[in-house]
Order: structure tokens, then C-alpha cells, then sequence
């Protein structure tokens, strides 16, 4: 059965405006990444980015991510715009940022990187199948071998860790609580409920660890 994206209703002196839901969440800079992540989901993500930065190069964009991951390349693609662009992005997690979910989660704006409080990271190695003669599968072997160092390069720049910590780690799938994912340096904060100290700064639990509110929707 199809799930269609509900709609939006906003009153003014002007008239009614409606707005499917992720058109009204663009309106305040926020992109959803709620998907396994294909060409077709990149194409959709990248271009909602790439609108946010001509619409204000400078403004922050936040993009939530619930995603058991995908495709390398397509990530790359996303991960290459988000990286481009001069406004910065905040990413945060709720749910599952998996694979190139969590990898994508990892490349925002430091200090801007959060996940709620129920949420589950996990790294892992890429994968992939190939047949045909040997050849063929022997260059699709390399282009994986390429894309896991590439990959482990990247998330050990983004997290703090040595590339051959990072590779230990993703050699099977590794599980991380939002604590977790913090002390790793996948994120930067552990979000509290919506607004709870009123300003969104980030503040410290009982344990020590940084928690933040949550960004107001305006």
C-alpha cells in the first residue's frame, strides 16, 4: 500500500497556501533524509541542498537522517554536495543512521552533529555482489577494495579516529548507542527534548556527556 506525504494548510490575510510536508519543512531549511539512499534519493536530497544554499549561502541547513544506508556512490554524491556547499549543515540522527546514513551523519558541520536520545549508529564496510568472467570480477573487487579505504579515509577525518581504528571497527557491522557514537566522534551532542533549556546550547547530563535541545522549528 502507498504512503502519500500529507499536506499542509497555512491561513493568512493572503489567503491558503498548501504545502506537502516536506516542501513546508524545506521552507525552514530542513531536509529529510528518510530512505535507503539511491540515485534517486541523492538526486532528491542534492537538490534540495543545492536550492537551500542559493536561497542563503550562509544560513544553516539541517538535514535529519533515518536511513539504513545505500549505495556508496549515491552517498558520495550527497556527502561531496554537503561538503561544497558554504551554508553549514547540521545533521542529526532519530531512529537508524546505518552505513552511508551514519557516514553521512559524521560529515556535518562540527559541532553540529546530534542524535536523539533512542537513536542507533552503525559503521560497517561497504559491500557488493559481481558476476561475469574473471576479469570483470576482479575489477569490480579492486573498485570495492578503493571504496572502503576511501571511506575508512574519510570517517577517521571526520571523527578523530586513526584510519586503522576505523578499519578494525567496520570490518563487521559495529552498533553504537548515541553516548557511543559521541565518545566515537560520529557526533558531537546527545539532543533532549525539544527546547528543554529554551536556547537550544548545548549542556551537560549527570554523566558528563554533552546534551543539546533539539533546533526549533520556526
Amino acid at each position: 500500500m502507498p504512503i502519500f506525504a500529507p499536506y499542509v494548510i497555512e491561513r493568512s490575510s493572503r489567503g491558503e497556501r498548501t504545502y506537502d510536508i516536506f516542501s513546508r519543512l524545506l521552507m525552514d531549511r530542513i531536509v529529510f533524509l528518510g530512505a535507503p539512499i539511491d540515485d534517486d534519493v541523492a538526486n532528491v536530497v542534492i537538490a534540495q541542498l543545492l536550492f537551500l544554499q542559493a536561497d542563503n549561502p550562509d544560513r544553516e541547513i539541517n538535514v535529519y537522517i533515518n536511513s539504513p544506508g545505500g549505495h556508496v556512490q549515491s552517498g558520495l554524491a550527497i556527502y561531496d554536495t554537503m561538503q561544497f556547499l558554504t551554508a553549514p549543515v547540521a545533521t542529526t540522527c532519530l531512529g537508524m543512521a546505518a552505513s552511508m546514513g551514519a557516514f553521512l551523519l559524521a560529515a556535518g558541520a562540527k559541532g553540529k552533529r546530534r542524535a536523539l536520545p533512542n537513536a542507533r549508529i552503525m559503521i560497517h564496510q561497504p559491500s557488493g555482489g559481481s558476476y561475469g568472467s574473471a576479469s570483470d570480477i576482479e575489477i569490480q573487487a579492486k573498485e570495492i577494495l578503493f571504496a572502503r579505504q576511501r571511506l575508512n579515509e574519510l570517517l577517521a577525518n571526520h571523527t578523530g579516529q586513526d584510519v586503522e581504528r576505523v578499519a578494525d571497527d567496520v570490518d563487521r557491522d559495529r552498533f553504537m548507542s548515541p553516548d557511543e557514537a559521541l565518545e566515537y566522534g560520529i557526533i558531537d551532542q546527545v539532543v533532549s527534548a525539544q527546547g528543554v533549556n529554551g536556547d537550544g546550547d548545548a549542556e551537560e547530563d549527570d554523566n558528563g556527556d554533552t546534551r543539546s535541545a533539539a533546533p526549533r522549528l520556526s
